[in-house]
């Protein structure tokens, strides 16, 4: 089975036990978290679509981390302007419990 599912403004594919990256979330390492944003689900069965499923994901942080480091360079040509910035984006570990 599984269900897609918005996750901090983001939606994700999931299933049960599968580990996935996600914007920073509140929380600290061990908790549980509930996501209810469900949109779809599916399995054998069938597909069911629309926002009043009714379900809940349930979830574990495992841990906070940062990703890899993304180069921002700036150029305008013959003018002598070059600039540089980067940024790593900070990222939550969890893994996905029970549908339902």
């Amino acid at each position: 089975m599984f269900a897609i599912v918005t996750i901090a403004g983001q939606q994700f594919k999931v299933r049960s036990g599968q580990k996935i990256f996600v914007h920073r979330l509140s929380g600290n390492v061990g908790d549980k978290v509930s996501f209810d944003q469900v949109l779809m689900t599916g399995s054998d069965s069938g597909v069911k679509a629309g926002a009043q499923l009714g379900l809940s994901i349930e979830a574990e942080i495992l841990s906070h981390l940062k990703g890899e480091k993304v180069i921002v360079f700036k150029k305008k040509r013959r003018k002598g302007y070059q600039k540089s910035n980067g940024h790593r984006q900070s990222l939550t570990q969890i893994r996905i419990g029970a549908i339902a």
